[in-house]
């Protein structure tokens, strides 16, 4: 039987897509290998939000070479559509598929393990191809990353993903209720809707996310439905209404914000002003008001002025956000903001950045410290470390228990004691 092993790199979307992939060549009959075994093929599903996710794709496959040298390579994904011929000249690689026809990779390895003394040709299609495959992850045993959506029609002046993922497409409801139905029947408790776009789901058609968000309240067995990120313009507040009533959909939100001044707004060809931004999180704290709210921010956008980071930073400090993710901005060949002037020179974006991750801190630990005490429900999951196992609480606190493999995939009632220094709550368990 071929080996395949598979690396994924970025976001949730494509860990969907790569769990898809090894599940269908599973299925076909190739045996999945753990990345650092040997392997007949390996899949390198790449990312090119930043040129740190570039350069680890590049490092990945020299190593991958270097051990196995007689492996065949696929790179897949949002690097390779941009930059086929780049990563066709790298040894090993010997088969490219971006994006727009990632999936096309399982038919070509599965042709190339039958004639394994050919070379498959690789078949390219349009960077705007329109088709939808529909995905989810099932290798996890607790949670499944649930693919809804696909591309992005905004194309924000720094962003290269619309370039790499191509145009806005969905899923419908009943594929996705389909799709739903079979990652409960495997038994996994948790839904994390995932895309590049999501809340863009049903655009042009007669559907919308609000609509699937109430069919998947349905879905039987399902115990957990969470959304992922999602644009500040498009988490309407009937959205935030149907969560703060919802048995099912979490209290959860990661919503990208990216800048606080709305001069850099504008600059970055956003859809929304940071009066937007604040309305959406303060409704959300009004009905939810144990909700964690995590949102995205850039540091260091081209012809961001001192004053204008200072107007991010006061904004972000005023606001009840639980939690930042923080990015210094980095130039994507191609987009509208790499070639505008009044670049920010790096190290006064690792220092705007450092501030940012200080200030994340102080936010997570109010966040936490104000749930200590409090009665949750945390689905524990099968990671062991130093004896503890790890789940998290409806709103994402993260937490741990003495590990007990009983307990895996298990939703169990706990209160949160401590947070250690690794920012996670021991807990007490109240039902066992």
């Amino acid at each position: 039987m071929p080996t395949v092993a598979i690396h994924t790199l970025g976001c949730k979307l494509n860990f969907s897509e790569s769990s898809t992939i090894v599940r269908r060549l599973s299925e076909h009959g190739f045996t999945v290998v753990d990345f650092s075994d040997k392997a007949d093929f390996f899949i390198i599903n790449t990312c090119t939000v930043t040129g740190s996710a570039e350069k680890k794709c590049r490092t990945l496959i020299h190593a991958v070479h270097r051990r196995v040298p007689q492996a065949r390579i696929a790179v897949v994904g949002c690097f390779a559509q941009l930059r086929p011929d780049e990563l066709k000249t790298l040894d090993g690689v010997e088969f490219v598929f971006g994006s727009a026809n990632k999936m096309q990779v399982i038919p070509t390895l599965l042709e190339a393990a039958k004639q394994s003394e050919e070379t498959a040709e690789e078949n390219s299609f349009p960077t705007n191809d329109q088709t939808f495959f529909s995905s989810y992850s099932s290798d996890d045993r607790t949670r499944s990353f649930l693919k809804i959506q696909d591309g992005c029609n905004y194309f924000c002046t720094y962003c290269a993903i619309p370039f790499a993922r191509g145009r806005n497409r969905s899923d419908s409801i009943a594929n996705v209720i389909r799709n739903a139905n079979e990652i409960v029947a495997k038994g996994i408790k948790e839904i994390i809707l995932t895309g590049v776009n999501i809340g863009e789901f049903g655009a042009g058609t007669s559907e919308n996310l609000y609509q699937l968000l109430i069919a998947l309240e349905q879905v039987k067995g399902l115990q957990r439905l969470r959304i992922s990120s999602i644009e500040p313009n498009l988490l309407t507040d009937d959205i935030i209404r149907l969560t703060a009533k919802s048995k099912v959909i979490l209290p959860h939100f990661h919503i990208p914000l990216q800048s606080g001044c709305n001069k850099v707004l504008e600059s970055m060809h956003r859809k929304y002003t940071r009066e937007l931004f604040a309305h959406r999180v303060l409704l959300i704290k009004e009905l939810i008001p144990d909700c964690c709210i995590a949102c995205d921010v850039i540091a260091g956008f081209a012809g961001e002025t001192d004053a204008d980071f200072e107007e991010t930073y006061s904004f972000l400090e005023q606001l009840p956000i639980s939690m930042l993710h923080v990015f210094p901005y980095s130039r994507r060949p191609g987009t509208k903001a790499a070639l505008m002037p009044e670049q920010v020179d790096e190290k006064i974006k690792r220092h705007r950045v450092e501030r940012l991750l200080a200030l994340s801190d102080q936010k997570k630990n109010l966040f936490y410290n104000q749930h200590k005490g409090y009665i949750v429900q945390v689905l524990f999951e099968s990671e062991e470390k130093d004896g503890y196992m790890f789940g998290f609480s409806e709103n994402y606190i993260k937490a741990k228990t003495s590990y007990n493999p009983k307990l895996i995939n298990q939703i169990k009632t706990v209160q949160l004691e401590e947070v250690d220094k690794n920012g996670i709550f021991s807990t007490s368990l109240r039902d066992f």
